[in-house]
């Protein structure tokens, strides 16, 4: 397949995001595409992507049989292809639109961020499906994922997507290494503090729309 330019792969991620977040808000319209790309939560890096910029990406989405589009009742509303086209698991494509749309990972990461996606049972799943990814035969198109070499203080690996074409590792390394110590305590308590925040969020919505009440309302009035 032809490599993604780096707006397409952010457009494709966004898509296969809502549509296992927000399935009541899916297919999308260009402007809620837009809007889905440029948040600035879930995303490394943010963007300011264009109306145009976004039409243009969902063209060549759509050249490649990665989107389509359906005829909404005001306007085109758009659809992702990829399973279908990558001939891949619901698994695989998971962790794929992961690293479209958040940059390079661990297993780790990718499990804690796959929450509103897709339940794996462990970290080994996730490892299994990268492994899986990165040893995919020439005959099926090649390798999907790359690990990229451990950094300067981390304990773990990251892995990287190469559906836009082989990763720089040079440029990839040029990020911050991981702080170590009572800093890097603090950074990673505040990463999972904004994941519990993101998902308390969610919650709340999701209550909201089956008229439930909200989280923790329940403990408060028993207390009360």
């Amino acid at each position: 397949m032809e490599a993604l330019t780096l707006t397409e792969a952010r457009v494709l991620g966004t898509l296969m995001e809502k549509a296992r977040t927000v399935p009541d808000t899916y297919p999308m319209s260009l402007n809620a595409l837009v809007a889905g790309c440029n948040q600035k939560s879930s995303r490394d890096p943010v963007t300011n992507l264009s109306d145009a910029e976004v039409q243009e990406a969902l063209d060549g989405l759509k050249r490649r049989s990665l989107a389509f589009t359906t005829r909404g009742s005001r306007t085109d509303r758009w659809e992702h292809n990829f399973q279908r086209a990558m001939v891949v698991p619901e698994q695989s494509a998971v962790l794929l639109g992961l690293l479209m749309l958040r940059g390079p990972q661990t297993a780790g990461e990718l499990r804690i961020h796959s929450e509103r996606w897709y339940r794996f049972a462990d970290i080994s799943s996730v490892e299994a499906f990268l492994e899986e990814m990165k040893d995919r035969p020439e005959e099926r198109g090649g390798a999907l994922v790359v690990q990229l070499p451990r950094a300067p203080g981390a304990r773990e690996t990251r892995w990287a997507h190469l559906l836009c074409g082989p990763v720089e590792v040079a440029a990839v390394d040029e990020s911050p290494a991981p702080a170590v110590g009572a800093a890097g305590l603090a950074g990673r308590v505040a990463a999972l503090e904004a994941e519990v925040a993101q998902l308390r969020a969610a919650f709340a919505d999701l209550s909201a729309q089956l008229g439930l009440s909200p989280p923790g309302q329940a403990k408060t009035n028993d207390r009360a």
